[in-house]
């Protein structure tokens, strides 16, 4: 597997993935001016959505980020030892042996439900510690938390926790990103309503937190005490639909190289299944890249690629390692470069593009960039 920085600054493979950490830094810039004076938790999960999650990290944390939000325990170890000190949260589910660990990496752990959260008391107290833990509670998206409905039982039983420190409370919206608020005002309603909880008892005020990237844009009242942009701090809106109250920009450019040139004889096939015939005699190229690097084999006879500031179209089945492209009756040569995504002049090819190729959503493009394509950090 390869790292998220290239060895002795060398290009592993033609095809690569460039990464413009002043775009995301003018980004995380453009959100906390929209933010004013809340928190922000950058969230870096899956790999800082194929951007490269140690070196977005160090980014963060030369920003002074508050926190920092992952997945799963492995990508919070991962920042530890790679020299990150920032508070990391991490927003998944969790098992009762990964809690050690936990508390070993000074790790924020998500607590869903009242069983586990007097799991991490007892365990904090037999290693003699103090475990860190954001409540999450559960308004409508039905994956982790407790249901806002039970709410205070929740509450109050973290109050008996002697070796837990609850740091946060927290929710997630399930469409935040659409035109249509109502269910979002819903589900913002709920937390309000279960977090009255800490006024009722005249109790200290952990930090509260809701706003993703779409909440961010749209639903400033849920801001609360702290954010958590994901998709938007790498330049992408959440949806077509979104109100675009802050310019950010794509930092992500994915690129390879033209390593083969031929000419295809009319009526000749390409690729596995035979899918496209030649027309009549058209010249093509080979680059090496295909569905096994996250270049979705669903976009066959849909995607396209820059070449020479010229978009031409990706023809037969994508294979796991290699696409062909049609470029007509024009000329290219071997070490021409190829744009995936990201533009060329005036040219330019989007991840919503490939989403929509793809019949998926831009998240999924992002993150399923392999690990084997090198990360390429430009200043």
């Amino acid at each position: 597997m390869f790292s998220d920085t290239i060895f002795n600054d060398e290009i592993i493979r033609p095809t690569r993935v460039e990464v413009d950490l002043t775009t995301i830094r003018k980004n995380f810039n453009e959100i906390k001016k929209l933010i004013g004076n809340v928190k922000i938790m950058p969230i870096l999960k899956a790999n800082a959505y194929g951007h490269g999650l140690v070196r977005i990290a160090k980014l963060m944390e030369e920003l002074k980020a508050d926190y920092i939000g992952v997945a799963v325990l492995e990508e919070g170890i991962l920042l530890r030892r790679n020299g990150i000190n920032i508070p990391i949260l991490v927003l998944g589910g969790i098992w009762g042996n990964q809690i050690p660990l936990f508390l070993k990496y000074d790790l924020i752990i998500t607590a869903s439900s009242i069983s586990k959260l007097k799991q991490i008391d007892e365990i904090a107290g037999q290693l003699n510690t103090k475990a860190k833990v954001h409540l999450k509670i559960d308004t409508g998206m039905e994956r982790l938390g407790v249901h806002y409905y039970n709410s205070e039982q929740f509450f109050e039983e973290s109050l008996k926790c002697k070796n837990v420190i609850v740091d946060g409370v927290y929710s997630h919206f399930a469409n935040s990103e659409n035109s249509d608020l109502t269910f979002s005002k819903i589900q913002l309603e709920r937390f309000n309503q279960s977090i009255l909880f800490y006024d009722k008892k005249s109790l200290p005020k952990p930090i509260f937190h809701f706003s993703n990237s779409g909440a961010i844009l749209q639903l400033p009242e849920a801001n609360f005490d702290l954010v958590r942009p994901g998709l938007l701090l790498y330049g992408v809106y959440p949806s077509n639909e979104i109100i675009k109250k802050v310019k950010v920009e794509p930092a992500l450019t994915w690129k390879s190289l033209v390593v083969y040139f031929k000419v295809i004889k009319k009526d000749s096939t390409v690729g596995y299944g035979m899918t496209w015939k030649a027309p009549n005699d058209t010249r093509a190229v080979t680059i090496p890249v295909g569905y096994g690097d996250g270049y979705f084999r669903s976009m066959s006879h849909k995607a396209e690629v820059i070449l020479n500031k010229k978009r031409y179209q990706v023809v037969g089945t994508i294979s796991m390692d290699q696409i062909v492209v049609n470029i007509e009756n024009d000329s290219a040569y071997n070490g021409d470069e190829v744009i995936l995504i990201g533009k060329d002049e005036d040219v330019s090819i989007t991840v919503e593009e490939l989403a929509n190729w793809a019949g998926t959503i831009p998240y999924e493009i992002l993150t399923n960039i392999n690990t084997r394509v090198p990360r390429i950090y430009k200043e």
